[in-house]
């Protein structure tokens, strides 16, 4: 007998996320034994609360184009965390609506919390002999998802990190006067996406010439000599830091200048490093100075994604749905890349539980002693991620993306 699909998204959006929910509808629709596919309206936490769609009867071929090309979370996201204690009385109401939708698959795009969430409901359904199968189909800018090579999302996050701070370096050298230009990009632990700024350079020597990363300790007196040293060859400075840069005592950077707050998931909320240093370095060298905060835009910029990585975002959709029909549960699909020259990628699965809740670093051989630079290595890894651009339907001179339809179905 046909079951049904859900599928919902979690966490941060990116500009490649809905490719991945294009992957999942498309091949829940090739299925035979998929009947319709289900989205759930801000995840777990919306599906709890009634809203969902057909996305199978709800989106016209044409819509699923521009689905694949819209950047943010077409269904809405959250920031839910399933209870730790399995017999809460959270997961039989949730698996009854499950029960009531005739639910057999269930895919969740997202990061590492979104991972434990797919740990969970499969770790409850063996318990509970349930058949439905769950399969994380993963996403995040951070790149931080262990047993994968790369994570959707970041390829379009590194394009856009690195088109960008070129655009800075160009627009902060027409001056003459000394000047220093702090970028502060993305990244609580691990330094993926401010890694990227290196692919901003035209040669050896060229701006940002310093690039600091969480995976090392910040000190202020070796910023110091680091920033007199590049002003000494450089009439124009600039510096890229992740947003969670930290000292030898594990205290961030922006917590020098006020008291970072807690999300829902307990992490501290990072903003104002890069304030923090323009003032140090205003202060300590005199020199024109400005911060510049990114912020959202490195992870919903739909007009700079990267093809290779719509491409691949997906492929890890519709692999997910495959991993499912052929009988795996508790599994988030995976990328094997087995060369970088001409780039090769493969799709595999991974135990869920190996993932969630853990996080893979910025490899410490792929930055320079002092921790100030990035390594080739780590350029001829990130390079093939940011290839090719899209065509895109415009009006007007704008892209066209899709919005989501109103009234959602409820399933209560």
């Amino acid at each position: 007998m046909k079951k049904n699909a859900i599928v919902g998204q979690s966490g941060g959006p990116t500009a490649v996320i809905n490719a991945s929910l294009y992957g999942v509808i498309r091949e829940g629709i090739n299925q035979e034994a998929i009947d319709h596919v289900y989205g759930m309206i801000n995840g777990i936490e919306g599906y709890m609360s009634g809203t969902c769609m057909d996305l199978t009867a709800d989106l016209t071929s044409d819509e699923l184009e521009i689905l694949k090309l819209t950047p943010a979370a077409y269904l809405g996201s959250c920031r839910y965390k399933l209870p730790e204690d399995l017999s809460s009385p959270f997961y039989p109401a949730l698996f009854e609506k499950f029960r009531k939708m005739n639910i057999g698959y269930f895919f969740y795009i997202g990061g590492n919390d979104s991972m434990d969430t797919v740990s969970k409901l499969s770790r409850y359904a063996s318990h509970h002999h349930s058949e439905i199968r769950f399969i994380g189909v993963p996403k995040t800018i951070d790149n931080d998802l262990v047993l994968t090579d790369h994570t959707p999302g970041y390829g379009s996050a590194a394009k856009y990190v690195a088109d960008t701070v070129r655009e800075i370096v160009l627009d902060s050298s027409v001056y003459q006067q000394k000047s220093v230009t702090i970028v502060e990009l993305m990244g609580r632990h691990a330094g993926w996406v401010t890694a990227a700024s290196a692919l901003a350079r035209k040669y050896e020597g060229d701006n940002p010439v310093l690039i600091y990363l969480p995976e090392t300790h910040f000190d202020f007196e070796q910023f110091t000599e680091d920033v007199t040293a590049a002003l000494s060859k450089n009439s124009t400075v600039v510096i890229c830091i992740s947003e969670g840069i930290s000292d030898a005592r594990g205290k961030f950077i922006c917590e020098y200048a006020d008291a970072a707050r807690l999300d829902t998931f307990g992490h501290k909320m990072l903003t104002g490093s890069g304030k923090m240093l323009e003032n140090f370095i205003r202060d300590k060298f005199g020199v024109k100075v400005r911060s510049i905060e990114l912020n959202v835009n490195q992870r919903c910029s739909g007009m700079m994604a990267s093809a290779t990585d719509i491409e691949e975002s997906v492929l890890a959709g519709r692999e997910g749905v495959k991993a499912a029909v052929s009988g795996l549960t508790g599994r988030m699909i995976s990328f094997l890349r087995s060369e970088n020259d001409p780039y090769h990628l493969e799709c595999g699965t991974v135990d869920v539980n190996e993932v969630c809740n853990r996080e893979k670093l910025f490899p410490s051989e792929w930055m320079n002693p002092r921790g100030t630079d990035v390594t080739q290595a780590f350029i001829d890894y990130a390079l093939p991620l940011i290839q090719g651009e899209v065509q895109r339907k415009t009006e007007s001179g704008r892209p066209v993306y899709l919005y989501r339809k109103n009234p959602v179905h409820t399933n209560s």
